[in-house]
């Protein structure tokens, strides 16, 4: 059997790397031995001048084949009581995955809905000189059905005739009965086609092409490729909505970076196709230049994944990493564009496919435009950026070449299935301490042993070296950006992988843990996420921390318990019910918003601010209040303009110097956030006229944290932050 999808099996590229693609007859003719997965000749025989081959449940005839149409493609039934199936059949062409797909559609009234989906594999398939003849079982449905097999029968027609039509017929398991049949048309040789409507902001030299040839390509199969062709490739047709728009810079320095609140509240003004509902469209915006870039992070993509439809938007950043026109800043504009669209897809990163729902195995191996160069990690042969482009072919890997063919239509289209379900159970494994260390890593969380009802659960992570001659590691350790992984046991016992609001796709120039420099670390908020609030019921709950080292390894933290009170009083109940709700936790997620969409959530801040100003937790309300009012916060209109409301200075500064008071007694914010908070404070100060202040903050800080007793080599990173917060 060709098993592509087969894990064992050593080389599936074989049948991607042939540009016409492969028809129902050439496959069956390959003839490979079990170690490069394709499978092995089994039998020939010669009928009225024809060869036949059986190659392991193919049975195929020679005749005719240069000259025959492919039967891979979509196909589409007309209305049979009150049903329509949209069919895929792919058994034949460009890298064929030897599997039928559907989904069902429903007519109710003056409705069409969406009823459920199925896929069947381990395919038989027979080639006639009159017809191509596919059967098997339905591996996966909807739900239980009486008629789990299949039998596709498609007339083989010539080259310049259109596609015949395909008909399917259902079958009981022992196919002693007959279900039902359903004629469908020929409709597309692309098994998906999504809208997909691209904007660009002023003063980024937009991405056209990028030629493979600039690089040995292993196959010997070069190519001219942008974002939409590697989809086709893949048998998905990105089908651009309009010309390319342009949208107007705002701002300069720091104010022409872009705030995730602020990519969130442009994609649901300005995305022309945006609806939130399920449907195949996707935004990209190729913007300048994100927040989170520095001199030793850059974040080149974020897809917009927020509560509610997800999976709608993405955005590149043409930062020092992608920017330029040479050959290498073309070739990570490609492999980005076609990386942040496939999280859209429903896609994970190649290292971490087993935190999707169900879970995969992971794949750091994999040569895929899911994979990082940097975090290439094959089973054997060197890893790192420089193995994975001498090797890369361009592609994605099998897995998720069936996975964009043939996923659940919820699992794949924009606005359905949230990011990672369904995407190629909860891993309760995260908890699971590795039999055997050698990565001269560790990782720990510290927090807080108890939080109130509603307060934001944030937790500080510490990576460090145990072998002190030195270790290369990820400078990104925030689980927004996916080399940490944190899991979550509720009360009940339920287990949930932290899945953040925002998709990031950040990487960091890596970094040396060694006896002067021992550790790093990071803060973050792990209250909301993708999957609502984590921390919403009083009890105990169980945390934990996962890191893929750049070797591969993965190292473990401790078990972090920690406990979520019950309200003692009236206000403590009405506080937490005002900080709980999808707005709110948007907004702590991301640091404030304008957003017109969340304006609930300001509402409700607002109103802990007026009524309980003295409450505990309103420290949070004037955290996102104030770092939100320090920054001009940028929106694209749907009239494709790019309108900014000033910086507030001097409420900032009202706000966070209330965050830095109530911390300083040790009943506000965590140390990493509050390090940020008084930079973020100096900046205000600063913007303001106000450099002695700015100065004093920054002195402030520098004292408070020696006055903590850290470790050295954190109060010296402490003092670089303060002098170039003071410089910038």
């Amino acid at each position: 059997m060709l098993n592509t999808l087969d894990p064992t099996a050593a080389d599936v590229a074989a049948l991607a790397c042939k540009p016409s693609g492969w028809s129902v007859d050439e496959v069956a003719k390959l003839r490979h031995d079990h170690g490069n997965g394709v499978a092995h000749v089994t039998s020939q025989a010669e009928t009225n001048g024809h060869i036949t081959t059986s190659v392991e449940g193919y049975v195929s005839s020679t005749a005719a084949a240069q000259t025959m149409n492919n039967v891979s493609g979509r196909y589409r039934s007309g209305w049979q009581s009150n049903w329509m199936l949209e069919l895929r059949v792919d058994v034949d062409g460009w890298w064929p995955m030897r599997l039928v797909s559907g989904d069902w559609y429903q007519a109710q009234g003056g409705t069409v809905v969406y009823f459920g989906s199925f896929y069947a594999s381990g395919l038989t398939v027979q080639a006639t000189d009159s017809n191509v003849i596919v059967e098997g079982s339905t591996v996966r449905s909807y739900t239980n059905s009486d008629f789990p097999r299949i039998r596709v029968t498609i007339p083989r027609t010539a080259t310049g005739i259109s596609p015949a039509a395909a008909t399917i017929q259902f079958f009981s398991e022992d196919q002693s009965r007959a279900g039902a049949s359903f004629v469908c048309a020929f409709e597309s040789a692309y098994f998906r086609t999504v809208e997909y409507e691209r904007d660009v902001e002023e003063g980024v030299t937009q991405f056209s092409s990028y030629d493979t040839n600039s690089l040995p390509c292993p196959s010997g199969w070069g190519r001219v490729l942008h974002e939409t062709k590697a989809y086709a490739e893949a048998g998905i047709q990105l089908m651009p909505a309009g010309t390319v728009n342009w949208v107007p810079s705002v701002g300069s320095g720091s104010d022409a970076k872009w705030s995730n609140a602020e990519l969130h509240a442009s994609m649901v003004n300005q995305f022309s196709l945006w609806n939130d509902s399920p449907q195949w469209k996707v935004w990209l915006l190729a913007a300048k230049l994100h927040e989170l870039e520095s001199a030793s992070s850059s974040l080149l993509g974020i897809m917009f994944d927020q509560e509610g439809s997800q999976r709608q938007g993405c955005a590149v950043f043409h930062n020092s990493v992608m920017g330029g026109t040479d050959s290498s800043a073309l070739r990570r504009q490609l492999h980005t564009y076609v990386h942040e669209l496939g999280h859209c897809f429903n896609l994970y990163h190649s290292w971490i496919k087993s935190s999707t729902t169900p879970p995969t195995p992971d794949r750091p191996g994999s040569l895929s435009w899911m994979n990082y160069p940097q975090n290439y990690s094959p089973t054997s042969g060197t890893s790192g950026a420089a193995s994975y482009w001498a090797s890369f072919p361009f592609l994605f890997d099998a897995y998720e070449v069936a996975h964009l063919r043939h996923a659940f239509r919820n699992n794949i289209i924009m606005g359905g299935n949230p990011f990672g379900h369904g995407a190629a159970s909860e891993a309760d494994g995260i908890f699971g301490l590795a039999i055997e260390d050698h990565s001269g890593l560790r990782i720990e969380l510290k927090s807080k042993k108890s939080f109130a009802l509603g307060e934001p659960v944030v937790v500080e992570i510490k990576l460090k070296a145990t072998d002190l001659r030195g270790r290369m590691v990820q400078s990104v350790l925030h689980p927004n950006s996916t080399h940490v992984q944190i899991g979550i046991q509720k009360p009940s016992g339920e287990v949930k992988i932290y899945k953040p609001f925002m998709h990031q796709c950040q990487q960091g120039a890596p970094t040396k843990l060694d006896e002067e420099h021992p550790a790093i670390y990071e803060s973050a908020y792990i209250g909301y996420g993708k999957d609502g609030f984590y921390f919403d019921q009083v009890g105990n709950y169980r945390v934990c921390a996962v890191h893929t080292a750049l070797d591969g390894s993965r190292v473990v933290s401790n078990v972090l318990t920690l406990r979520i009170r019950s309200p003692l009083t009236a206000a403590d109940e009405e506080v937490a019910e005002l900080f709980f709700g999808s707005d709110q936790g948007a907004l702590l997620w991301l640091l404030g918003s304008d957003a017109s969409s969340l304006q609930k959530g300001n509402d409700a801040l607002d109103l802990v601010l007026d009524k309980h100003k003295s409450h505990p937790l309103a420290v949070y309300a004037e955290l996102v209040k104030g770092i939100n009012e320090a920054r001009q916060f940028k929106i694209i209109t749907g009239e494709k303009k790019c309108v900014a409301r000033k910086a507030r200075n001097a409420d900032s500064q009202k706000h966070l110097a209330r965050v830095v008071a109530q911390s300083a007694t040790g009943k506000g914010v965590d140390n990493i956030t509050l390090n940020m908070t008084m930079r973020r404070l100096a900046r205000a100060q600063k913007r303001s006229g106000d450099e002695k202040g700015a100065k004093g903050t920054m002195k402030k800080m520098v004292t408070m944290f020696r006055e903590k007793g850290l470790k050295p080599h954190v109060l010296r990173d402490i003092e670089t932050q303060a002098t170039e917060t003071l410089t910038e």
